[in-house]
């Protein structure tokens, strides 16, 4: 199987990548030195990712990458081809994965090992050359492995005997799986994943990442491995693994991709198996200031004047992963020194945050929000931290708490800052307790942020501009220029265009104007006016702001504000 010669790697990372000149040198220069791949020294450097090298790899070579239009391996068919020396193919990073009229086809990392070459051509054989990443590799040789091993006799039914609950213990425990799942979990760290999903779809085990708030789809497995990947990574949790009726959650510890990590696992009974959900906390990966969340100057002042208050209650609204602990921690760091102590109420606590009392609730054992914060009073606070207001006794506590010289922060689940007010009084809280403790309000969304290496320019569309009244905005907010970007895609994105997250936010303070407004149904309409006549901008502006920097897309901006 020949290939034409293709133009150096060096160049064309340098001219499709954006790989700078000198960080090439460097790698050559290593090269020269002690040998190895172009690619793998970039790699191993930390200069470009296993993706962009198989992108790149794929433009020099041209081969094909091994992806979801790919046929699927037949691991179990591979016995009717030729006898070949496996491992000296699987040392070599080349696995095989089907036969097909007489082509064998292969998942490679490095297409260009002239000893598989030889090897395949003294033994006769048509091949066929699909590149794959490192990490890719690895999860396919732990299938590959697993399908040899024959273990399709477990599954049966719900009800396991104990027998044969020890063989899944001991399956979940073999190299195959331990390696896959490690794989799996390195994989989304790396790829910079909030949550990890592992689910049954359509006979196949689909594990997907949600990356910057979106999911996508990173892997099909056989559906035979789904009750060994899920007994594993409950054993690593601290699970039971014969309970698939009733949904369970557990923690893992564990250092992947040189990140020490807390993995919060998950389970939820399905009629085709379970869902498995891990959600990382990496702790280094989160700077809690407020200036770095990219919040406009005018609102960063907004909430560092509110947060110098001794006494009042400050509120963060929006739905989960919108950023809401982010920004509560930001703020706590803001005003930590030692003449404060601060005590939060978390479930569970997330994130540890030095010099801050923080206290992980139970709700299993009777110790929920309310009755943590009724003790915390006690340990004479200045400030207490509220994860989450979720009933009547909590939110009237909480306001309470304020008027006794306590600044307090915490969140609520609702769309927007007005109907805040009227979910507070739905709580039970009295009119004039809203009044007498409430500071602010803040309503929280995170955007994707557009990537920097990809994003391209576009004059402002008049249409667009008249539509969403940006011409009034760009005067309200005298904006010296605008600089709208689209996104693109490129390999440092995955090809989605975008890379990591900005906030956008409604602050609505509570003013004398506020307070005299009856905590009515109209209070939302009433509030959205009293807004509009103060310039008080709405998720939705704050959001096309965002967009006239270039920090994000417009297509963005109306996916996570419905505008």
């Amino acid at each position: 199987m020949s290939m034409a010669t293709p133009i150096m790697l060096g160049q064309l990372l340098a001219r499709d990548h954006g790989v700078a000149a000198p960080d090439i040198e460097r790698a050559l220069a290593f090269q020269d030195k002690y040998g190895g791949r172009l690619g793998a020294i970039l790699v191993n450097m930390g200069i470009i990712g296993e993706e962009t090298l198989v992108a790149a790899l794929a433009g020099q070579l041209g081969l094909p990458i091994l992806d979801e239009a790919a046929p699927p391996p037949d691991f179990a068919g591979l016995a009717s081809c030729p006898s070949l020396n496996l491992p000296f193919l699987l040392k070599r990073k080349w696995l095989p994965l089907q036969v097909s009229e007489n082509l064998l086809s292969f998942a490679v990392v490095d297409p260009l090992d002239s000893e598989v070459s030889q090897y395949l051509r003294d033994q006769r054989i048509t091949w066929r050359s699909w590149l794959v990443s490192e990490s890719r590799f690895r999860d396919l040789q732990a299938e590959y492995e697993l399908a040899a091993m024959g273990r399709d006799d477990i599954l049966g039914d719900l009800d396991l005997s104990e027998n044969e609950l020890d063989k899944l213990r001991e399956l979940a425990s073999e190299a195959p799986i331990v390696n896959l799942v490690n794989r799996l979990i390195s994989r989304a760290v790396l790829r910079g994943a909030s949550d990890l999903h592992c689910e049954p779809y359509k006979n196949m085990y689909r594990i997907r990442l949600r990356i910057d708030g979106m999911l996508h789809d990173v892997d099909f497995l056989p559906l035979n491995m789904q009750l060994p990947v899920a007994s594993r990574i409950k054993i690593l949790a601290g699970l039971d693994i014969a309970e698939r009726r009733r949904p369970q959650d557990g923690q893992i510890s564990m250092k992947a991709a040189s990140k020490d990590l807390d993995i919060r696992v998950s389970t939820l009974p399905l009629a085709e198996g379970e869902s498995l959900v891990l959600r990382f906390l990496i702790k280094e990966s989160i700077t809690y200031k407020l200036d770095h969340l990219g919040l406009e100057p005018d609102l960063i002042a907004f909430l560092q004047e509110d947060i110098r208050k001794t006494a009042g209650v400050i509120l963060l609204t929006g739905p989960t992963g919108s950023g809401k602990s982010t920004t509560l921690y930001s703020c706590l760091n803001s005003i930590n020194s030692e003449d404060k102590k601060i005590i939060t109420i978390e479930d569970p606590v997330e994130y540890r945050l030095e010099g801050i009392n923080q206290i992980h609730v139970h709700p299993e054992i009777g110790y929920d929000f309310a009755k943590a914060l009724r003790s915390i009073l006690r340990q004479d606070p200045d400030v207490i931290m509220v994860g989450e207001i979720r009933d009547p006794e909590t939110a009237r506590t909480a306001m309470q708490s304020s008027l006794t010289g306590h600044l307090v922060f915490s969140t609520l689940h609702t769309n927007d800052a007005p109907t805040t007010y009227t979910r507070l009084i739905d709580l039970g809280v009295e009119e004039y307790l809203i009044n007498s403790a409430l500071i602010s309000v803040i309503a929280q969304r995170l955007v994707r942020k557009l990537c920097d290496q990809c994003a391209r320019a576009v004059a402002l569309d008049p249409a667009i501009a008249a539509t969403y009244r940006l011409d009034e905005l760009i005067n309200r907010y005298k904006l010296p220029g605008v600089s709208p970007r689209e996104a693109v895609g490129c390999p440092a994105c995955n090809q989605t265009g975008y890379r990591g997250r900005v906030g956008i936010m409604e602050y609505l303070r509570c003013t004398p104007e506020i307070k005299a407004l009856p905590k009515n149904g109209d209070f939302p309409l009433r509030a959205r006016e009293y807004m509009v006549a103060n310039n008080i901008r709405s998720l939705a502006e704050d959001g096309l702001l965002k967009y006239l920097e270039g920090t994000t897309s417009l297509d963005e901006v109306l996916r996570v504000t419905a505008t």
